[in-house]
């Protein structure tokens, strides 16, 4: 076997040509591609010497496809991007770039340069190697992944749907990607789906909503009893909720600035379209009665659970409700007496930079650290598939000559004319199906359709809210905690212990907090750690506020704040000594008592992106040549947390405590 060709520099010209452009009488340029963008200079009329536009990112790629006139006459090929830059505001919109291979006399030739340069963008935005020879064929691609796509559609004040439908299906079908989609109609829905799934028939599993949605994947996927192999199924979370947490550590990791609402949304959707691999942790967490559930962002008690639980009845306000609860927090601060133990870290975090010192607790200790019968397949109901959802999109079409809109067809293909070209002017184009459809490529089977109206949200301002016990559900199967003793009997003596009045405790294992707030810099997605971070009594209300506003750039444990503290660990105990209290996980509630959890690093897999391109944490799950022979999957899956509670509202938040820091 031979050895893989190795890394090419950024600069390096993987393939260069002269195209003309669509309508015909355009201008004529050059392309030329590297393994991080395609360069465009123009070269006729005039060649320009400072272009503008001729550096198209691949970060800023969702996919390309070939496309042919309608006009029997025309022998050319066009080869067509989708990019998503940033306007001058910064936000991102949606612009196309069609060129025109005309090199050749015949259109077969024309089409196999077009497809030649399609072939190779698509490599490059998947992760894919190119073959050292130059022979670059659509043979290179493997079928297109197929992803299941799971809906709130009350999520994000009931945006969750409309996001959805008008800016994450364009851009997957741009990306070649294969799905179906299925709305959510109750609580748990997205648990006992997973439960029955085949998991053989599917390559991916993305939600679109709040972590809640992803929670109960994860943990339905952990309660089959194949859950070693289930769990190694991609999973990922589209930001469509109120708080976005761990899509905005996907969206830093990824190489992009920080970004809010529709535009992290359009930052993670980039990801997605794209393939790697990465481990990512869960944290098995026992509560009280001895049930268990998975977490793959934190646990929390105190603050940070008050104002999550206590800003539901304000979930219309979308992400303003966390800043609304958080002055009512701070106005009505509490502490609460409780006992933390923790099983230090064998091996210490990636330092931070100075600003980001993190306090030490003085007593921290250093430690030396058969398949089950596949599932029966449920059927899938309320769903959609790529095939009978057509979506507008911007025309292809000649300067002054009126020409209908075309309709995006939800199947991998490019732009499609809607209507009957009447002969003036260029012809319109439609989808080179050779490209379209890899060969060997299986259709999506045809499911029920959704609805395409807007889902009705009932006159409450979200979903029934069910009784704490049921907000999580307990899972019976999942990898055995080798680190904990039974709860309620005595820790190990290298165990740390520390007991007293505190404002909060939080355990993360994700970098962010919310989509805006970092509360562990220094943190990674596998780094096998929980991050325990707790505040004391006796801090003053202005100074808990600094901590939060600090907390924005993550610089928070650079203030000194005698009353914060931070340790890095395998597992931990939390034993609440004051009567009343919130607990929650991954921003559900749970039961108000005695919990214990470990860490299991890696348990998931994560995709990630080529080096050739910023790197980005993905869909979690298998890695190429895993079982069932899937190929990998698409890209940055942006997954979310629901404590953000100073997500988006910034400037209020500031305003309406000016007062209270200036005491």
């Amino acid at each position: 076997m031979a050895p893989p060709p190795p890394p090419l520099a950024a600069s390096t010209p993987l393939l260069h040509g002269e195209f003309g452009s669509y309508p015909a009488r355009g201008p004529r340029f050059a392309l030329t591609l590297t393994s991080q963008a395609l360069h465009i200079q123009r070269l006729r009329p005039k060649p320009e010497a400072r272009p503008r536009g001729g550096l198209v990112p691949l970060a800023e790629v969702s996919g390309c496809c070939t496309l042919r006139s309608r006009s029997p006459s025309d022998s050319a090929a066009y080869f067509c991007i989708y990019t998503y830059p940033r306007g001058r505001r910064g936000a991102r919109r949606r612009a196309t770039r069609t060129f025109r291979a005309d090199g050749a006399a015949t259109y077969e030739e024309n089409r196999a340069e077009a497809q030649r340069w399609a072939t190779a963008l698509t490599c490059l935005l998947r992760g894919l190697p190119l073959p050292g020879d130059g022979e670059i064929t659509p043979d290179l691609l493997p079928r297109p992944p197929r992803l299941l796509l799971l809906v709130n559609p009350f999520g994000g004040r009931g945006l969750a749907w409309q996001w959805c439908k008008n800016h994450v299906l364009p851009m997957i079908s741009e990306a070649g990607l294969s799905f179906n989609l299925i709305q959510t109609e109750r609580q748990n829905h997205a648990r006992e789906l997973v439960q029955g799934l085949s998991l053989s028939e599917w390559d991916g599993i993305v939600t679109v909503s709040g972590d809640g949605l992803l929670h109960e994947v994860l943990n339905g996927l952990l309660d089959r009893p194949d859950w070693e192999e289930a769990v190694k199924m991609p999973v990922g979370i589209l930001p469509c909720g109120s708080g976005n947490a761990l899509a905005g550590a996907v969206n830093q990791h990824g190489g992009f600035e920080p970004a809010l609402g529709l535009d992290l949304l359009l930052n993670c959707s980039l990801l997605l379209c794209r393939g790697g691999g990465h481990p990512l942790d869960l944290l098995s967490v026992t509560l009280a009665s001895g049930s268990r559930c998975f977490s793959f962002l934190s646990v929390a008690w105190g603050f940070v659970s008050d104002v999550d639980i206590q800003s539901e009845r304000f979930r219309a306000l979308g992400s303003a409700r966390f800043t609304l609860g958080t002055v009512l927090g701070l106005a009505t601060l509490h502490t609460y007496r409780g006992r933390l133990s923790y099983l230090p870290a064998t091996v210490e975090p990636a330092s931070p930079t100075p600003a980001h010192s993190l306090p030490r607790a003085k007593s921290e200790l250093t430690l030396t650290p058969d398949p089950a019968p596949p599932m029966a397949h449920s059927p899938l109901h309320r769903s959609v598939s790529d095939l009978p959802l057509p979506l507008p999109q911007p025309a292809l079409a000649s300067p002054g000559s009126p020409e209908p809109l075309p309709i995006l067809s939800l199947n991998g293909g490019g732009p499609e004319l809607a209507g009957d070209w009447g002969g003036a002017g260029d012809a319109p184009l439609s989808p080179d199906p050779l490209l379209s459809s890899p060969p060997g490529s299986p259709k999506a089977a045809l499911h029920s359709p959704v609805s395409e109206g807007a889902p009705v949200i009932p006159p409450s301002s979200g979903l029934p809210l069910p009784t704490p016990d049921a907000r999580v559900g307990a899972s019976t199967c999942g990898p055995p905690d080798h680190l904990l003793p039974p709860l309620g009997t005595p820790l190990p003596p290298d165990w740390v212990t520390l007991e007293g009045d505190f404002v909060l405790m939080l355990a993360i294992s994700p970098s962010h907090l919310g989509a805006d707030l970092v509360a562990a810099p220094h943190a990674r997605f596998d780094d096998g750690l929980v991050h325990l971070c707790w505040v004391r009594s006796g801090i003053s209300r202005a100074a808990l506020l600094r901590l939060f506003l600090a907390m924005e750039r993550g610089s928070h444990f650079s203030l000194g704040c005698p009353q914060l503290g931070y340790a890095a660990a395998r597992a931990f105990r939390l034993e609440p000594l004051t009567p009343r209290g919130v607990l929650t996980v991954d921003g559900e509630q749970v039961e108000y008592g005695p919990l214990q959890a470990q860490m299991h690093p890696g348990i998931a897999r994560g995709r990630t992106q080529t080096p050739a391109l910023p790197a980005a944490p993905a869909l979690y799950g298998r890695q190429p040549g895993a079982a069932h022979g899937l190929q990998p999957v698409c890209q940055g899956a942006a997954l979310f947390f629901h404590n953000s509670w100073l997500w988006g509202s910034q400037d209020l938040f500031r305003i309406v405590l000016t007062e209270a820091v200036g005491g």
